[in-house]
C-alpha cells in the first residue's frame, strides 16, 4: 500500500475526482487520496460498498465487514464508481 504520493503528483488536487457525484444505490470502491486526511484505517483501502445517501459534501457508504453491515461517511475523493 503507499503511504505517499509521487513527487511529481504532490500538492496536486484532481478536481473531476473532487466533485464527482453519486446516486443512491452506485457501487463504489474506496481508494483513498494521500494528498488529504483520510480517518479511517487502512484496512478500508480496496474496499467495495453501496451509495446510501450523500450527507453535506460526503456519501454514505454500506460496506460489508466480515458479514457484517457497516456504514460509513466518505469524501468523493476517495470514491471509484464501479461498473
Amino acid at each position: 500500500m503507499l503511504k505517499r504520493k509521487r513527487l511529481d503528483q504532490k500538492g496536486k488536487v484532481n478536481f473531476t475526482k473532487y466533485f464527482q457525484t453519486f446516486k443512491a444505490g452506485d457501487s463504489v470502491a474506496i481508494a483513498r487520496d494521500l494528498g488529504f486526511k483520510f480517518g479511517f484505517s487502512h484496512r478500508m483501502q480496496g474496499r467495495t460498498g453501496k451509495v446510501l445517501a450523500k450527507r453535506g459534501s460526503a456519501y454514505y457508504i454500506e460496506v460489508n465487514d466480515l458479514n457484517k453491515p457497516k456504514r460509513y461517511s466518505i469524501k468523493p475523493i476517495h470514491l471509484v464508481k464501479i461498473k
